[in-house]
């Protein structure tokens, strides 16, 4: 995601010479008022508030040696003024992105066999599943992702719900599921607001081509509807436990991981296609759900951002499949790719939510501290609504596993056997993903919050309207981090390799009209290059959180960005006029009302906000026209 706004337009357009005019803007200020049109003016607003504070420490350069977990620290309080920073981090709740649907992690087979297979007792299992989902007692983990059979964090075995060919009448007999499905129960009596995911590796063997759930193999064209049903009868089984499944995905990481060699895939996996996938959704899966009664929304793709291009691109650009109410979005894993494609998704399908549903910590993770909280707060930035780890438990030798991965880890690590048989060690994946879960709850927003890349951060609102900022410091120094929350700030050393979240309640000051202006396309006003020179070109942009696109409205009808005025050149009353940044000074040409009907109107031609060409490409330049009504005038202010 950008941090410095977006890129200037190709041509600039040199300064224009000012004139100070104020009559013919009081006339039309006047008419705007008599057609049911106000200046922009902030609401009044008052705040000064206590901040909590958590950190998380690690000492080693791998990340995995925890010296302070989530340790509450000594508050501090928002005032009028603090001290100056190595970094400044503004948090505007004014500005919101996607709601936030959980955080957590999967309860594997080998996490069920390890929490209720002996490993460890029952006051155990009962203290450590509270300190992981219990959400004052622990860290509240909110989502979790299930496989559906046999994974590769399982133990040994290639076992499906129904291994029985060649019908569903022994669905679950075999009990395979009964473990997880019992841990996933007691997850949600801990958290009711726990969110459930269900996704299989692969179907049962007799319903593929290879006739085994390994070696990948594709699902039989005839059984297309009976894996439908499968995959129905599975949320049913939650349905009736007491547990409702949220979502499904109908294959974890499809043609993964040895499309060109099927032979060497030594855990079970499926080989789809995209338009297999899109016919086996929107032909079978959907049909099923709602013959069934059932409103489990589908997660498509469930991949690599990396396959994003050639795969995933493919399934959602399906109308019919992307637009259904069964559809919930589309699903990341972080393995390849970067974080940036859930921003270009977003571009191309602005209101197809976007969920990360597995990325493991691993001995092979260089720093696992640096690795989760980046991507805590990369994902986030660039659009994902959840945060999911792989296995929720291992134990000590990252097993037991089934083919695939034998070096992951979890959020905790089980003893099994030695010396410490039976003690639950938390990993640092604990800790990390507790500074999200602990503090973000379901149905919060993220925020705008100043990107930046050494102290990475992300912001939230949650729907008790207090606030969370996660901040973190992977160097080897400390950082001092001034936050600026409205009309307030704080200043607070941040030690080095550590993560804080900051926490407080309360209503926003000084900054409540301040926000991102959105206009044709969904896209923001936007101050090109983030440059604060006189007579930068003002421009419609995609909307990328950066202070280029943070426009504050001022009692006097300014609208202000990087402490400039939004400004007509010239200043003209001509069609086609541009708008630019300029130095503010009280002039008509820099006055806008809003209209009911969401025109912005500059008081000293009496003429709309326009984007040029109805365009809505990056970089199209803004300017005044004659209203018109069209969309490419209709723009939408902070509240």
């Amino acid at each position: 995601m950008p941090t410095a706004g977006s890129p200037p337009p190709a041509l600039r357009h040199a300064p224009h010479r000012r004139r100070l005019v104020s009559v013919a803007g009081a006339v039309v200020l006047t008419m705007a008022a008599a057609l049911g049109g106000v200046p922009i003016a902030p609401p009044a607003l008052a705040a000064g508030e206590t901040v909590t504070i958590h950190l998380t420490t690690t000492s080693d350069s791998g990340g995995r040696n925890v010296t302070r977990g989530l340790e509450r620290q000594a508050p501090v309080n928002f005032a009028a003024t603090s001290p100056g920073a190595d970094h400044t981090i503004a948090v505007d709740e004014g500005v919101r992105y996607q709601r936030f649907e959980g955080g957590g992690a999967s309860i594997t087979d080998t996490t069920a066999h390890l929490f209720r297979g002996g490993a460890i007792s029952a006051a155990t299992r009962d203290a450590v599943m509270r300190r992981l989902f219990d959400p004052v007692d622990g860290i509240g983990l909110s989502f979790v992702r299930n496989p559906i059979g046999a994974s590769d964090l399982s133990r040994p075995g290639m076992v499906s719900l129904d291994d029985t060919c060649c019908d569903l009448n022994d669905f679950g007999a075999n009990g395979y599921d009964t473990n997880v499905r019992l841990l996933t129960q007691q997850a949600k009596q801990l958290n009711p607001r726990l969110r459930v995911m269900g996704v299989p590796w692969s179907a049962p063997g007799w319903m593929k081509d290879n006739g085994r759930m390994d070696q990948m193999g594709w699902l039989k064209w005839e059984y297309y509807p009976t894996y439908a049903q499968y995959l129905a009868k599975y949320v049913q089984s939650y349905q009736a436990a007491g547990v409702p499944v949220d979502y499904v995905s109908v294959q974890n990481e499809p043609n993964c991981c040895q499309a060109g060699n099927p032979t060497a895939m030594n855990y079970p996996g499926m080989s789809w296609n995209p338009s297999g996938l899109v016919e086996f959704t929107k032909n079978h899966v959907y049909p099923a759900f709602r013959a069934a009664g059932i409103g489990t929304k589908v997660i498509h793709f469930d991949w690599n951002y990396g396959d994003y291009a050639s795969f995933g691109s493919q399934i959602v650009a399906d109308d019919a499949l992307r637009n259904d109410p069964l559809s919930a979005g589309i699903g990341w894993h972080d393995y390849a790719g970067s974080p940036s494609v859930g921003a270009q998704a977003h571009d191309q399908y602005p209101s197809m939510t976007q969920f990360n549903t597995e990325h493991s910590g691993g001995t092979w993770v260089g720093d696992q501290h640096n690795e989760d909280m980046g991507d805590i707060i990369e994902h986030a930035r660039n659009w994902s609504s959840a945060e999911v780890k792989w296995s929720l438990a291992l134990n000590q030798n990252m097993g037991p596993h089934n083919g695939g991965c034998g070096t992951c880890t979890g959020l905790v690590t089980v003893q099994e056997g030695g010396g410490r048989a039976g003690q639950v060690d938390n990993t640092i994946e604990y800790y990390t993903m507790g500074h999200l879960t602990k503090f973000v709850k379901p149905g919060a927003y993220r925020i705008l919050s100043t990107a930046d890349s050494t102290v990475q951060n992300v912001a939230y609102v949650n729907p008790d309207g207090s606030k969370a900022l996660l901040a973190h410091n992977g160097g080897g120094s400390a950082r001092s981090v001034r936050v600026v929350w409205g009309g307030q700030s704080f200043t607070y050393d941040l030690p080095a390799r550590t993560t804080a979240t900051f926490t407080w309640s309360g209503t926003q000051s000084g900054g409540g009209s301040a926000g991102q202006v959105t206009g044709l396309a969904g896209k923001c006003m936007d101050v090109a290059g983030a440059a604060t020179a006189n007579g930068t070109a003002v421009q419609l942009h995609t909307c990328n959180g950066t202070v280029a696109q943070r426009w504050s409205r001022g009692a006097d009808g300014t609208l202000k960005a990087l402490g400039k005025c939004l400004d007509v050149a010239g200043p003209s009353t001509a069609d086609g006029a541009q708008t630019h940044l300029w130095d503010c000074h009280g002039g008509s040409s820099q006055q806008w009302t809003f209209t009911p009907g969401r025109d912005l109107v500059n008081a000293y031609s009496g003429k709309c906000l326009d984007v040029t060409g109805n365009s809505s490409a990056d970089a199209t330049r803004l300017q005044i026209w004659t209203c018109t009504g069209g969309a490419n005038q209709k723009w939408t202010v902070p509240a």
